[in-house]
């Protein structure tokens, strides 16, 4: 699993750097356009988001905004209650194809 945060057991960590290189050998790109094409589709993943709410990608999955209500939470410190704002979150379905495919 690529994993940009705190890496967790048995999880595979793979920074940017290292998935830029990873696109450049399996595409004959250099290591500048691969980065180029990286952030470009990041941020038409993002654009489509922000419009749309959802993108389908054939083979690879689904990714879309899911909606968050607001709630009552506790401080786990102090045990006071806290009013947690409603937000908007990414979230991705892979598709059957690539669910097959790491199988």
């Amino acid at each position: 699993m690529l994993y940009w945060g705190k890496q967790r057991k048995g999880e595979m960590r793979m920074n940017k750097q290292e998935l830029i290189t990873k696109i450049a050998e399996k595409s004959d790109l250099s290591k500048m356009e691969a980065g180029k094409a990286l952030d470009a589709l990041m941020a038409t993943i993002t654009d489509a988001l922000k419009a749309e709410g959802k993108l389908a990608i054939p083979n690879l999955g689904t990714f879309q905004v899911k909606e968050h209500a607001a709630r009552t939470g506790h401080n786990p410190r102090t045990g006071e209650t806290v009013e947690i704002a409603a937000r908007r979150v990414p979230a991705f379905k892979p598709a059957k194809a690539l669910k097959d495919a790491i199988e």
